[in-house]
């Protein structure tokens, strides 16, 4: 099933999808050139506070919301003055040193153009005076993927929260993760994800709405089980001739 997946969800890559309310985008960006764009813990902190303080109609400044700070156990984002109307519903998330993925469903009429370029504009506004640096950030406009297909569902989640492997030198695209204890204590452990409020742990649960994608594999142990299996077909996969492995 992944390698079917793997196949038709790559070559898909360069379509871009009309945006529709009701529709399920995988969305990812990268620092110019290749650069980073978190470069100490704050930094991966005040993006997702941008996550949740942009998904609003009203401008940032006026909506009331403030991230909750010196809770290191639950970093919940503080009660609000006032109810959101959201842009969009976050689903999914991973942020990596040098990119992001988001993995978004649209609720009003242009919430995705209009969170994404206030996402981009704020965050960017905020790197540059933080580092002493001018100019654009991110690589021009972010990728999006529509997320269409039954199949889809069961297999973005888990390519974004497998991200952060890379991180340990673990070449999980091309079928060649021989650990998979180790790599799923890594990602159960890594901070800037969401898979860990997917499996039960607390992390930044304000952040996304977890519900679609845990009815799928039934609840926090399931989606743990289904990453596992994502992983053991990786580790499966490493063991055959590499003329059969995914490309």
């Amino acid at each position: 099933m992944y390698e079917i997946e793997d196949s038709i969800y790559r070559s898909r890559t360069s379509i871009k999808p009309k945006l529709v309310n009701g529709g399920i985008y995988h969305i990812c960006n990268k620092g110019v050139d290749g650069r980073a764009i978190y470069i100490e813990n704050k930094d991966y902190i005040r993006f997702i506070h941008d996550l949740f303080e942009f998904n609003d109609t009203l401008p940032a400044n006026n909506n009331g919301y403030n991230f909750s700070k010196g809770n290191s156990k639950n970093n919940n984002l503080s009660t609000a003055k006032r109810k959101r109307k959201l842009l969009v519903e976050i689903l999914a998330f991973c942020l990596m040193p040098n990119h992001f993925h988001l993995l978004i469903k649209q609720v009003l009429d242009n919430g995705i153009s209009k969170f994404m370029q206030k996402l981009g504009t704020g965050y960017t506004h905020y790197f540059n005076k933080k580092h002493s640096r001018k100019g654009v950030l991110f690589q021009g406009r972010p990728h999006i993927n529509a997320v269409d297909k039954e199949e889809y569902f069961e297999y973005v989640p888990h390519y974004i929260h497998s991200n952060p492997l890379d991180l340990i030198g673990v070449n999980w695209r091309e079928a060649e993760i021989r650990d998979v204890p180790k790599a799923l204590k890594f990602l159960s452990q890594y901070r800037w994800s969401s898979y860990m409020d997917y499996i039960g742990k607390r992390n930044f649960p304000s952040i996304t709405h977890r519900e679609f994608i845990l009815n799928i594999f039934n609840g926090p142990d399931g989606y743990q089980l289904s990453i596992k299996e994502f992983l053991d077909y990786r580790r499966a996969k490493s063991i055959e001739p590499i003329e059969v492995r995914l490309r």
